[in-house]
């Protein structure tokens, strides 16, 4: 089994912004792992946030020797950008050896499409407004917003540019508990459906003497299925995404644990390609959120990249990946 990884770069369709910072580019890494002439792949997004970086998470993946698979990889790796394109790529490898799909090795129907959210850059009231303009014809806007209370003037400006779209807020861990008490009522008002993430990650046990009017979902605090008890009485909603549960075979434990537990779904994912996408779009069946644009926020993508139309993000292409 030879496993190799190297960088890649797509432009941005515009610049993108967060409360953490500007991008103009997606950098990745792509994973290649190949075994007997066939080769499988998978690609990540190293997250800062994490304490990741390109060089660390190449050097986690360069670090594996042998023959790896995927049952083995849970221990040989945490949770996290590496182990994700190595388990996405080990399970592209399996369903062009096998000559069949991942889902099919999985007992699970083929993919139908899902609604997925598009997300908002982070700018003022006015930019915004023109931003949920030019994209009120997509059913589900997801707005980041900033901290401070110029978020009701952004979610305000954002509900006049797409009156009739849903809405959900991404606070990027930018809120304090008052904030939280002051904001939640005017967004429900405003028919925001969802906050991801106001808490810090460190600090959300205040969540737990909050009235959460605005329901709560967990991004940062949720990274696993061990991070599940952590979450009791927090929050209402759990974010999957691939780069932090390290790949699919934990994304989908995760799933139905959570699903078990009583809290609804969020499928949701770094500013990456269609190849980072693809298997999430398994997972992202049934959810009670998808957020799987990365793709449409690029002026760039794959070679055969996933379809996007009215009724949403479609699975995955032999061509592409699984």
């Amino acid at each position: 089994m030879k496993i190799t990884v190297t960088p890649d770069v797509f432009k941005l369709a515009q610049v993108f912004t967060i409360s953490r910072g500007s991008r103009t580019e997606a950098k990745v890494l792509t994973v290649r792992v190949e075994k007997d002439g066939v080769v499988g792949w998978g690609e990540c997004v190293p997250y800062a946030r994490y304490d990741e970086t390109m060089e660390s998470v190449a050097d986690q993946v360069n670090g594996l020797t042998g023959d790896v698979d995927r049952v083995g990889l849970l221990d040989m790796l945490p949770a996290g950008a590496a182990r994700n394109a190595v388990d996405c790529a080990l399970w592209d490898l399996e369903a062009k050896t096998a000559g069949k799909r991942v889902w099919d090795l999985l007992g699970l129907p083929a993919p139908k499409p899902e609604i997925t959210a598009y997300t908002l850059s982070l700018g003022t009231p006015d930019a915004m407004e023109k931003q949920a303009a030019e994209n009120a014809f997509r059913p589900l806007l997801k707005t980041k917003l900033g901290g401070g209370e110029e978020d009701v003037a952004r979610i305000e400006a954002v509900r006049r540019g797409a009156p009739d779209a849903r809405i959900i807020v991404d606070a990027n861990e930018g809120w304090t508990p008052e904030l939280y008490q002051t904001l939640a009522p005017v967004l429900v008002r405003l028919g925001v459906q969802m906050v991801e993430q106001p808490l810090p990650a460190g600090e959300d046990d205040a969540l737990l003497e909050l009235e959460r009017v605005l329901p709560v979902c967990a991004d940062e605090s949720c990274h696993d299925a061990a991070s599940l008890p952590h979450l009791k009485g927090k929050y209402d909603m759990a974010n999957i995404k691939l780069d932090k549960t390290g790949g699919l075979t934990e994304a989908l434990r995760l799933r139905e644990a959570a699903l078990a537990e009583g809290y609804d779904v969020m499928v949701g994912c770094m500013v990456g390609s269609s190849l980072a996408m693809a298997p999430a779009t398994i997972v992202a069946q049934g959810a009670a959120v998808t957020d799987l644009d990365g793709p449409l926020l690029l002026a760039e993508d794959r070679a055969e990249p996933l379809f996007f139309d009215e009724a949403g993000v479609h699975g995955p292409s032999a061509g592409l990946w699984g």
